[in-house]
């Protein structure tokens, strides 16, 4: 997949109507957007290649299967904020929270592949020896952006952090069951997307 250059005249941030959907449907949607954030020293980017569909009270795999509490608060709040959880007690990851309204969707961001502001990124991820690994895995593409607690229900339709379509087209998208989740906890449900053959995707479906 040839991911090319973000297209700046042609690129339009994401409203919150684009998220107030199920995430079953926001999910596949994100593929081939933009992950943009600018910060002191320029502006980061990076091409969605895979995310993960979570369905709130329908969905065990969810956060919010069981309801509100201080961790998952931001996804029962309005749809197009970013939700950030600490997990693992080491590792920070990033979700774009979906509705209907206040419905506790979100879709997990699982990799992407940078396209600005490497040489940050570089810095952020010393272990990865390649450039192809440096947003591999949800894990991986928050600490590259830097995302932790302090964005959590950062507002993805304004501000310094947002997705963007820039007309880019993704081709061909796979739809695998999710990873990482423990048996009965939703590992079972197809709502992986990813580009096919993206060598920039996480696991091979």
């Amino acid at each position: 997949m040839t991911h090319g250059p973000p297209r700046a005249a042609r690129r339009r941030r994401l409203r919150r109507t684009f998220y107030d959907r199920d995430a079953v449907e926001v999910a596949p949607e994100l593929l081939g957007k933009l992950l943009v954030l600018d910060h002191e020293h320029g502006r980061l980017a990076a091409r969605l290649v895979e995310v993960e569909a979570y369905r709130g009270a329908d969905d065990p795999g969810s956060h919010a299967f069981r309801g509100r509490t201080a961790r998952n608060a931001t996804m029962f709040s309005r749809p197009g904020l970013l939700y950030v959880y600490f997990t693992y007690g080491m590792h920070w990851c990033a979700n774009a929270v979906c509705g209907p309204g206040t419905t506790p969707h979100a879709v997990l961001l699982r990799a992407a592949c940078p396209v600005e502001g490497l040489d940050v990124m570089r810095e952020r991820r010393p272990t990865a020896s390649r450039e192809l690994d440096l947003l591999r895995g949800p894990a991986n593409l928050a600490r590259a952006f830097g995302l932790d607690r302090a964005h959590d229900g950062a507002d993805l339709t304004r501000g310094v952090l947002g997705i963007a379509d820039d007309g880019f087209a993704p081709g061909d998208i796979s739809v695998t069951r999710r990873v990482g989740l423990a048996p009965g906890k939703g590992d079972d449900l197809a709502l992986r997307f990813a580009v096919a053959g993206d060598p920039h995707v996480s696991r091979r479906g």
